[in-house]
């Protein structure tokens, strides 16, 4: 039983680069920066209501 190689963290399909881990490309790198940069990609906030601000 041979274990898979691990996919593209972006596009799922090719198999990773060495060079561009974890992505396969310099294109699927690129891509998961403009999404961060663009802010499609966001973390979550997980800072404390305010007392005076009513949860909604």
């Amino acid at each position: 039983m041979s274990a898979k190689p691990p996919l593209c963290a972006y596009c799922g399909k090719a198999p990773r680069a060495q060079a561009w881990h974890p992505f396969c490309s310099k294109g699927c790198a690129d891509r998961d920066l403009l999404h961060w940069l663009g802010e499609s990609y966001a973390l979550p906030d997980r800072s404390p209501l305010d007392s005076d601000e009513d949860p909604v």
